[in-house]
């Protein structure tokens, strides 16, 4: 009862100090957002953001074991693996084994949460704690039993495949489905980013198959750990240190590389139909990685184009002067390897010609021409204006910390960003979107339209 109590009052001193921080975040924004760096003697890299404000600390563990590691005939594996982390954690010295009941109740009752998941470049663990010291410890403990000792139980597996494989057969049923697989297959090709998650290729997974992508992938030497809240650095140390306590130690061996996706040769168009009352379509081709120097160019120049909403290009020629869609947007997916370029939209189906030869002419005119500087001082006021927003919680902030730490930002680079967008030019977004996108060569997927 005095636990409950506890955490109650604890729960409503944390909502007063959200709207406090939320008060005083554009002042906090603007005094900086110092970031330190370390690395531990296991090898592992520490980034840290400090944010006193509330008792809380967010912690993610990033390590290369996301899709983009998935063996060729196992697509999911990762994601597979990333799920079952959470479904209890074996016996160890003295310590005995939790089932994911047991597992789910030991973080209920520390009012923490810990969890993994996998994206194409990265598996990622989370861990959100309040920051006083008996309880951070206590959290720190069990999360570093989850990472270093899943069960991966077989038995569990078995149901969470069978509903994996239920969900694939449900969203078969969606015309958005196929839209994605069909230009994530063309615009990708045989780079694991245009993998495509099967029955057939969950059924070729294993417990065996995660235990050794867990122990291949999650080791201390592997670990880029971010940190942001009420701690300090040597707080942070400390914490880091016992998160990856049970990880095997030691030099890692290089993993292999991963191939570059391969440009695109010529155009591509995929009409696919489907009975729906509305035809998806999506327009692109390999964008750019994130460690490309003209990432701010292309980042303000989409803002123009289609990434600002109603302000945009395409939304003013596409929805307002004709009335062919209700949304458009278009965006850049950077990575560790070039993420696509997608321009997308929602038409009626006898509407869905039109609407593509609308949004290409945008884009070609777009990328020949670049945007206006009306266009361009109009963006950078919203972007810079904005960018409270992109930091104005300590999941926010975990979020660019983990960014800088995967991608090798500098440092600073939260406090130079609106400087970086306020130098963007229009011929630094000209130049960049005619050497980054070739709207000749582009994928065109039209899912639900007319057929040829």
């Amino acid at each position: 009862m005095i636990a409950i109590k506890r955490i109650a009052k604890e729960s409503a001193f944390l909502r007063a100090g959200c709207l406090f921080c939320l008060i005083l975040v554009s002042q906090c924004v603007w005094a900086g957002i110092p970031v330190q760096f370390w690395k531990l003697a296991n090898g592992a890299e520490v980034y840290l953001a400090e944010s006193p404000g509330i008792p809380m600390v967010d912690v993610q563990i990033d390590f290369d074991g996301g899709s983009r590691r998935d063996p060729a005939d196992q697509s999911g594996l990762a994601s597979a693996t990333a799920a079952l982390s959470a479904k209890g954690v074996r016996a160890s010295e003295a310590l005995p084994a939790l089932d994911e009941n047991a597992l789910s109740e030991a973080w209920a009752d520390l009012g923490a949460s810990f969890g993994a998941s996998a994206s194409g470049d990265r598996f990622s663990y989370v861990l959100r704690s309040l920051s006083y010291p008996d309880l951070l410890a206590r959290a720190a403990a069990l999360a570093a039993r989850q990472l270093a000792e899943p069960a991966l139980p077989d038995s569990v597996w078995q149901r969470e495949r069978a509903g994996r494989i239920a969900s694939l057969k449900e969203a078969n049923t969606r015309p958005a489905t196929w839209a994605a697989r069909t230009f994530n297959q063309a615009v990708y090709g045989p780079h694991p980013y245009g993998a495509e998650v099967t029955a057939e290729s969950l059924n070729r997974i294993k417990t065996a198959d995660m235990r050794a992508f867990h122990a291949r992938h999650i080791a201390a030497c592997r670990a880029r750990v971010s940190l942001v809240g009420a701690v300090d650095r040597a707080q942070a140390d400390a914490l880091a240190q016992a998160l990856l306590a049970r990880l095997p130690r030691g030099a890692c061996e290089p993993l292999p590389a991963v191939a570059e996706v391969a440009p695109l040769t010529g155009p591509v168009v995929a009409r696919l139909p489907f009975a729906s009352a509305q035809a998806h379509v999506l327009i692109g081709q390999p964008g750019y990685r994130r460690d490309d120097p003209n990432h701010f160019a292309l980042f303000v120049g989409n803002h123009i184009l289609g990434g600002g909403g109603f302000v945009s290009r395409l939304t003013q020629e596409v929805r307002e002067k004709r009335g062919l869609t209700y949304g458009v947007s278009s965006g850049f997916g950077p990575g560790l390897h070039a993420g696509a370029f997608v321009l997308s939209l929602q038409t009626r189906p006898d509407q869905s010609d039109q609407a593509v030869r609308v949004a290409r002419d945008v884009l070609t005119r777009f990328v020949t021409d670049g945007p206006t500087e009306a266009e361009l001082q109009a963006a950078k006021d919203n972007l810079i204006g904005g960018f409270a927003l992109r930091v104005d919680s300590n999941k926010k902030l975990l979020d660019n910390l983990a960014n800088i730490a995967q991608h090798r930002l500098p440092l600073n680079h939260l406090d130079t960003w609106v400087d970086q967008v306020q130098r963007v030019t229009v011929a630094d977004v000209r130049a960049a979107f005619s050497r980054k996108l070739q709207p000749e060569t582009m994928v065109t997927v039209v899912v639900g339209g007319t057929t040829p």
